[in-house]
């Protein structure tokens, strides 16, 4: 069980000795705290609550408020985790908005924020760092940008794609981004970029060699009987309490058990 805190060090000692970093999404006190017991590396206070929380069809309704609400909550349950809070749909457009908007998810107890998008955000990267705010950079499929994608696809199956989102990633690592996550990008790209980053990439659907792995907490349990994403597992399915599904989970990612091919794209 997890009991001593952690940070953006200890995560990047993980990337350094090879050791596999787990997360999950949570929106709420208890379940942040069940998580954390049970191993779970860092939390995401995700947008994805706009989906699992709110009912919506995507993550663009979701309002710096809903954020910091829910980040408040989850810090409250989790005081040793690391936290990670996504900032939501056009609350980063300029440098100046994004320090803003970073500031109140930092105050609501956050460790670093998350932001989606490539190159446009090297400016705003560099004034978050310059100011004390830790950056998750986020690539692949961006989900609040799914109305210019025309859907939830994978990223990168072209040659120039996957090397544009290679060049985005070491540009997004010089301007000062200290995590990264690949979202629904083929496992041969989330390996060729593990390998030429230097900050913990932790993937979702993004093959089993980036440095760890995420899931939102809903799809780990299984709790949409209608779909499953490819790139993930029911791992209250297999039987147990909601603690043994956590602590599974952490246990799977760590040995190399969780993802396999079955939940990659090629």
């Amino acid at each position: 069980m997890a009991t001593t805190k952690t940070s953006i060090a200890t995560l990047q000692k993980m990337k350094r000795e090879g050791a596999k970093i787990s997360s999950l999404t949570a929106y709420d006190s208890s379940f942040a705290k069940l998580m954390t017991e049970q191993g779970v590396d860092f939390i995401l206070v995700g947008d994805s609550l706009g989906n699992v929380v709110q009912g919506r069809d995507s993550t663009v309704p979701v309002t710096i408020d809903d954020m910091v609400y829910h980040t408040q909550c989850v810090r409250r349950g989790a005081n040793n985790a690391f936290v990670i809070a996504d900032m939501p749909f056009m609350t980063y457009s300029t440098p100046e908005q994004a320090y803003e908007v970073a500031a109140r998810l930092m105050q609501a107890g956050a460790n670093m924020v998350k932001l989606e998008g490539g190159q446009w955000l090297v400016e705003t990267i560099e004034g978050l760092k310059t100011r004390g705010i830790p950056v998750c950079a986020h690539l692949g499929l961006l989900p609040q940008s799914v109305n210019v994608l025309g859907g939830y696809k994978v990223q990168g199956k072209e040659q120039q794609q996957a090397d544009d989102t290679l060049n985005q990633a070491l540009a997004l690592e010089k301007a000062g981004a200290q995590l990264l996550v690949l979202e629904c990008v083929p496992a041969s790209l989330g390996k060729r970029i593990t390998e030429q980053v230097s900050i913990p990439t932790i993937g979702i659907g993004a093959g089993a060699d980036t440095d760890g792995q995420i899931l939102v907490m809903h799809d780990m349990l299984g709790m949409n009987s209608d779909y499953l994403p490819k790139f993930a597992k029911d791992f209250l399915g297999q039987g147990g309490s909601l603690a043994d599904a956590f602590r599974s989970f952490a246990e799977q990612v760590r040995s190399g058990e969780f993802p396999t091919s079955e939940h990659s794209y090629k």
